[in-house]
């Protein structure tokens, strides 16, 4: 199984049935934590590193550790860049072997968006490899970057981005943000529904955390091909460490180690539950 692509996976999903999760993680153990989650319940996953979180976890000696673990996992894993903002950052991720690159082009006018995203586009596929770009805002911030308030996606906008960029992915602004939610999300499923009528590629979440599993049943049901979750693991790791040092106030490294290890599974067994995941393969 091993190393795939991104394209491998979400073509694989028909009739809106399921969505591929994928899911953040920040160092060895989160890595071991997902892939151990995945081979769990038979199911394919995506493991990605954001741009943003690049100063906790240097891509130069976390990517080498993605991918490994992909190679040598039992179940289909895409090794993927979320929220890629400079070009450096992004080939580096590609010359390490990286299976596909987010582009977020957001924060420019659609003409650039499209601009910039094509030249990345242009790039991974010397590589073979594959891209996921974005239109219209998702709110909060991802990693250190700024807040940035939700801008939902044109439906006219969707339609020329995905036709002139030819992505392989494209993550929509539907009422989603970053991070904890500090209101209740108010989804615009509507707007998602009219995207999926007139856009090709498969459809991207950001900013799962949070949603209740009506939620994501409602997006996966009208569209969504990729849903990704990051704060939520991030969140249950912490709620492990802390369990474990409460109960054990001697533990040593390695039982702080295997905490995290279990506080990713946990998470991710969960999150893949509701998106449909299990025994996929």
């Amino acid at each position: 199984m091993a190393l795939v692509k991104m394209s491998e996976l979400l073509h694989s999903v028909y009739g809106n049935s399921y969505a591929i999760g994928s899911f953040n993680v920040s160092n060895m153990e989160m890595a071991m934590g997902a892939i151990k989650a995945a081979e769990e319940l038979k199911a394919p996953i995506m493991i990605q590193i954001a741009e943003g979180r690049l100063k906790y976890s240097p891509l130069e000696l976390l990517g080498p550790v993605m991918v490994a673990a992909a190679k040598l996992s039992t179940v289909p894993i895409a090794v993927h860049l979320d929220h890629g903002g400079s070009m450096r950052v992004i080939k580096l991720a590609l010359d390490l072997g990286f299976t596909s690159v987010m582009f977020d082009g957001s924060k420019y006018s659609l003409g650039e968006n499209i601009d910039r995203t094509k030249e990345i586009k242009a790039l991974a596929d010397k590589y073979g490899a594959d891209v996921e770009g974005e239109i219209g805002k998702v709110g909060g911030a991802e990693g250190d970057y700024k807040e940035v308030d939700i801008a939902i996606t044109s439906v006219a906008e969707a339609r020329r981005f995905s036709e002139e960029t030819k992505v392989d992915a494209m993550a929509v602004a539907i009422g989603t943000a970053h991070g904890n939610y500090k209101v209740e999300p108010k989804l615009r499923v509507d707007r998602l529904k009219e995207i999926a009528a007139v856009v090709k590629c498969p459809l991207v979440l950001h900013g799962g955390t949070g949603l209740s599993e009506e939620d994501f049943h409602n997006c996966i049901h009208n569209g969504i091909k990729k849903i990704n979750i990051a704060t939520a693991s991030y969140d249950s790791v912490a709620k492990y460490v802390k369990k474990t040092i409460k109960e054990k106030p001697n533990a040593n490294y390695f039982d702080i180690s295997d905490a995290a290890v279990q506080g990713t599974q946990a998470n991710i067994m969960k999150h893949m539950k509701i998106f449909g995941l299990e025994n996929r393969i």
